[in-house]
């Protein structure tokens, strides 16, 4: 009996049926930005001073400029100007308009310092959750956990929407997910304390993720083989329009309460997918739902207006079942090369979420237009796509990986010693770290499947990619906090991280024009035979003319 494939080789393995099923599912990765790294605006934290009704009244009668007011009235730059004040009486009539702290200190003695108990000015037109919670100085660890609960979100929900999905189908845990990711969204952007918010930022890292990665499934188990790999590249590059959106519409609305309203409201209409995205006919096929699964693909065949063969009106499953195995944790390291791939894929999916996340939480510090610089960081992804593409099946996975991995590392180790000056050379490194990122992220996507055999295949993916949960929740602490005891620490960090990861991934196997590995000894050979097929001697054998005898 033939597969689905068999079946699509012959309706069409990527036409109208399935472009329109690609674009519709595409818009779901679109959406999927602001959550992921809508940080940057939702959290942007503008420079800050202690507010004194008393100062600004004292501003007002002298006629300061604001550049005056700080000189005269700030404790000094940095955190000490952000966070401190100085405990005087304002209101003291021996204060006179220039320089009227002089004769305060006593001695020459500098003059006490308190904290800002009365909240902060933020220089800023706009509004962040930072600047409405006052999520600063002793506070600002609450910023980071923020992003870290969407990241705990994620870890949870990509853990469990595998078991859910094959066990529910495909189409309604994504209908599922959106309504609760849309609700959950818009109570989020009304929420009236940080409490409720990070709750509901919670709730949307928990389903965000889960239908975004049922959106993959689906559309690559709606197209034929030949096609798989280039539209699951192409449904990240979506993710990429969906940073060069978020750029513009949080140029559009400096206020964050807008700003998550706005990139919310469009997952309602994914609710209209109910009759738009039928269910996977592979799934409906490995639940015995025969019947169902060829109405759907024949409705595919009417779209694409190809004839269905008679020859092909009965289906099996793709995989023809076996013996079936019991996958369990201990098979990810109970032999030398398995574990050897497990250890060092989930340190590279760590190293790309670390990289990625840090990078644009980073560039939303640097202080300088944040909303150029995020759109062309994201222009810089496109290329990363079609580097891929081009190089995969040319040069192979593991050289292209490793050195993207390298370009991150070198351009972030390159950017702590670079003048700020000499601005267009900080840019080009970005962008290089940036694209070098992209592609690492990309290419472990892809290589992770192909280096496990068929039974422990998709626990090695989901063990492996959850590291990638764990980076981004440990990202913000790392970020924010580094950058308080040095601006460039953390692209320090990461230039170490980085290249250690462009060095490990050097250790595993090539798997270019390699068929997937069935059996746990077909991976342990896969570096074996590599050395084997370099190093093996050709011998010429002259075949004798005279019989022996």
């Amino acid at each position: 009996m033939p597969t689905v494939d068999d079946i699509l080789e012959h309706i069409g393995e990527f036409n109208f049926f399935q472009k329109q099923t690609f674009f519709l599912l595409c818009l779901i990765s679109v959406a999927f930005t602001p959550i992921y790294v809508g940080i940057v605006f939702l959290g942007f934290t503008p420079d800050h001073r202690c507010r004194s009704p008393r100062v600004a009244e004292l501003s007002r009668r002298c006629g300061w400029s604001l550049a005056e007011e700080l000189n005269y009235t700030v404790p000094g730059p940095g955190p000490e100007g952000q966070c401190l004040r100085y405990a005087v009486d304002w209101n003291q009539s021996a204060l006179g308009c220039l320089d009227p702290l002089a004769g305060l200190a006593a001695n020459g003695s500098p003059l006490p310092l308190g904290p800002c108990d009365q909240g902060w000015v933020y220089d800023t037109p706009g509004s962040s959750i930072v600047t409405e919670f006052n999520l600063v100085c002793a506070d600002s660890w609450m910023l980071d956990l923020f992003q870290s609960a969407v990241n705990v979100g994620f870890f949870i929900g990509s853990m469990s929407i595998g078991y859910i999905a094959d066990r529910f189908g495909r189409k309604p845990c994504l209908l599922i997910t959106i309504l609760i990711n849309a609700s959950s969204g818009v109570l989020m952007a009304i929420a009236p304390n940080y409490t409720s918010m990070l709750i509901f930022r919670l709730i949307q890292g928990l389903v965000s993720k889960a239908g975004w990665l049922i959106g993959y499934i689906l559309i690559t188990e709606f197209v034929g083989l030949n096609y798989r790999r280039t539209v699951g590249i192409f449904y990240q590059v979506a993710f990429t329009v969906g940073l060069l959106v978020l750029a513009g519409v949080a140029y559009a609305l400096p206020h964050w309460r807008w700003l998550q309203f706005t990139v919310t409201l469009p997952n309602f209409c994914f609710l209209l997918y109910y009759w738009c995205v039928p269910e996977s006919p592979r799934w409906l096929i490995s639940q015995n739902k025969n019947a169902k699964a060829m109405k759907i693909i024949k409705h595919i065949a009417k779209k694409n207006g190809k004839p269905l063969p008679g020859s092909l009106q009965s289906l099996r499953p793709d995989e023809e079942a076996g013996e079936k195995l019991n996958p369990s944790f201990l098979d990810l390291v109970r032999t030398p090369q398995i574990r050897k791939h497990t250890l060092i894929l989930m340190y590279n999916w760590f190293t790309s979420s670390v990289l990625y996340q840090g990078l644009i939480m980073h560039m939303g510090l640097a202080g300088s237009n944040i909303y150029l610089d995020f759109f062309y960081s994201a222009l810089v992804e496109f290329p990363a796509a079609f580097i891929i593409i081009l190089t995969i099946d040319r040069i192979g996975r593991r050289y292209p990986w490793a050195i993207s991995n390298m370009v991150a590392g070198a351009a972030c180790l390159a950017s702590v010693f670079i003048p700020e000056n000499l601005f267009w050379l900080r840019v080009t490194a970005a962008c290089l770290g940036r694209m070098g990122i992209t592609v690492a992220y990309e290419m472990v996507c892809l290589v992770n499947a192909e280096l496990y055999p068929t039974f422990i295949r998709n626990l090695g993916v989901l063990v492996c990619s959850s590291m990638c949960d764990i980076g981004g929740i440990l990202t913000p602490f790392l970020v924010y906090r580094l950058t308080d005891i040095w601006h460039e620490l953390p692209l320090a960090v990461f230039a170490v991280v980085g290249l250690i990861a462009g060095g490990l991934v050097l250790l595993l196997p090539e798997t270019k024009g390699k068929t997937l590995p069935e059996t746990i000894e077909e991976v342990e050979n896969m570096q074996r035979s590599g050395k084997n097929k370099d190093k093996m001697i050709y011998i010429e054998v002259k075949k004798l003319d005279t019989p022996l005898n």
